[in-house]
């Protein structure tokens, strides 16, 4: 029996519970947001489409977390931004003067992101919730509950609070940094001193919650009935442990269905991170792979499995999803938003790079090579292929038809197959009789079959590699094939 995929089992017990969910979804936009930031996202959309495959109804809410006070100044960005250290991103300058803020500097690259990939979200930004009062009233429950709240992050984490913890971090008016202590709390006013050392006085929209009572204030406002979250907050005694007892017994709310995932591991530097610099960035990526392979890269893990990701072997993936594509793959299903034509991927990186991406030139040889074309579908995905060969491909996928093939670069027994293997060919031959010849031959004429392909390239590119040799001959043409032999030969 097949096995279900995870998003269809995932949406079987959310559709017990109830037949419309909230997905919400969170990221802190303090750098690029990158590949792995996009496994939530992605997890996310699995799992709407599969609800509402099974007739049930789902949106996604991304709560953009603008809020969040900048750390530290991260490699990447300039040395006055220490000034800045412990500021709300959305009060911080655009390190590049090009948005209104630092974080919409890396979160609208990021949303344009999840528009190409097709991720219909409702985008909820942290600073506005505060400032326009949705976060009010779950504040001031958490401020009247502080020694409950305590308690509670005691008993899961071990950890005994200072006598002068607050779930409440006013925004000092001075400095403009969360590095307060409350020091009264009446009605919606909240009094404070801060580090920098100025007292005063703030309403509970102008401070923030500290993340473990923020996380479930978020779902009792936004009605939250499922969450993908990384691994980091799915520990023991993590912050979903101390969350799901304050949904409970602070707020009376059930906490959300839980989907923790792993990371996605970059090939040769570990797990992304926008901090260290170590990403691929969502925006640049979605410009080199097309958008459905790009999800099929997520959907078609396990999220409690990492993911091993080297952009330079992308192909071998797309061959799977094609091959998916074929045979009705549920995680190809879930991947797709395009049409996506006969012509594969490797080939078109072929077809490209002979027809020196002419558009023109590219639809002649696929239509000569028998393929059904959808015209738009070619076009996009050979965008792509080109900027993929350009960015991530390794240099042996990379080539230029040779002008002129000097004869002294072949060995005796190379022009013998050559001469041998021409005359063998026939026009009406696919790619995959083709390349069965190339071992025909050889065989009956004692050459190895390696020495034989070498031979091919040479004849075509003036160099030992290349593309698959059936596909490489059937796409450049067999006539042109014979007549370049000829010349050779002659």
């Amino acid at each position: 029996m097949e096995e279900v995929h995870w998003a269809d089992s995932i949406a079987y017990d959310l559709l017990k519970i109830r037949r419309d969910h909230k997905i919400a979804t969170g990221i802190t936009p303090s750098g690029p947001i990158h590949l792995g930031n996009l496994r939530e996202m992605l997890t996310a959309d699995a799992i709407r489409r599969a609800i509402i495959d099974k007739g049930g109804s789902a949106e996604i809410i991304y709560i953009a977390d603008t809020f969040d006070p900048l750390r530290r100044r991260y490699p990447f960005l300039p040395k006055e931004y220490e000034n800045y250290v412990g500021m709300p991103l959305s009060i911080i300058p655009d390190p590049e003067g090009c948005h209104e803020n630092y974080a919409e500097h890396y979160l609208q690259p990021f949303l344009e992101s999840l528009d190409i990939l097709n991720i219909p979200v409702k985008v909820k930004k942290a600073h506005e919730m505060y400032a326009n009062g949705e976060y009010e009233e779950v504040t001031k429950v958490a401020l009247e509950n502080r020694d409950k709240i305590a308690k509670i992050i005691a008993e899961v984490t071990g950890r005994r609070l200072e006598d002068d913890w607050s779930p409440f971090m006013p925004l000092c008016k001075d400095c403009r940094r969360f590095t307060t202590k409350v020091i009264g709390f009446e009605d919606k006013r909240v009094r404070y001193k801060c580090d920098c050392g100025s007292e005063g006085e703030v309403s509970l929209r102008e401070g923030k919650l500290v993340w473990r009572v923020d996380w479930p204030a978020r779902w009792k406002i936004l009605g939250i009935t499922c969450e993908p979250f990384g691994k980091d907050h799915a520990s023991a005694g993590g912050s979903y442990d101390t969350g799901k007892r304050i949904a409970k017994e602070i707020y009376g709310i059930n906490p959300p269905y839980p989907v923790p995932y792993e990371w996605i591991n970059l090939k040769g530097v570990g797990a992304m991170s926008s901090s260290k610099g170590v990403v691929v960035p969502v925006r640049e990526f979605v410009e080199i792979v097309p958008p459905e392979i790009v999800r099929y890269i997520i959907v078609r893990v396990k999220p409690k499995k990492h993911i091993d990701f080297d952009p330079a072997n992308l192909l071998d993936l797309v061959d799977e999803f094609e091959e998916g594509l074929k045979k009705g793959d549920r995680s190809v299903q879930l991947s797709m938003i395009n049409t996506y034509g006969d012509v594969p991927f490797r080939h078109l990186i072929v077809v490209g790079q002979i027809a020196k991406w002419d558009m023109k030139k590219v639809m002649e040889i696929l239509e000569r090579n028998g393929y059904k074309i959808d015209v738009k579908d070619v076009e996009r995905r050979l965008r792509y292929a080109r900027n993929w060969l350009e960015k991530f491909a390794s240099e042996r996928l990379k080539f230029e038809i040779a002008e002129d093939i000097e004869k002294d670069i072949f060995s005796e027994e190379e022009m013998i197959f050559l001469k041998e293997f021409a005359k063998s060919l026939e026009e009406n031959m696919n790619a995959e009789d083709i390349h069965n010849k190339v071992y025909e031959v050889a065989n009956s004429l004692g050459i190895k079959p390696a020495k034989a392909f070498q031979a091919i390239y040479k004849a075509i590119l003036g160099k030992t590699y290349g593309p698959r040799a059936g596909y490489f001959i059937k796409t450049l043409g067999v006539d042109w094939f014979k007549e370049r032999v000829r010349k050779i030969l002659k």
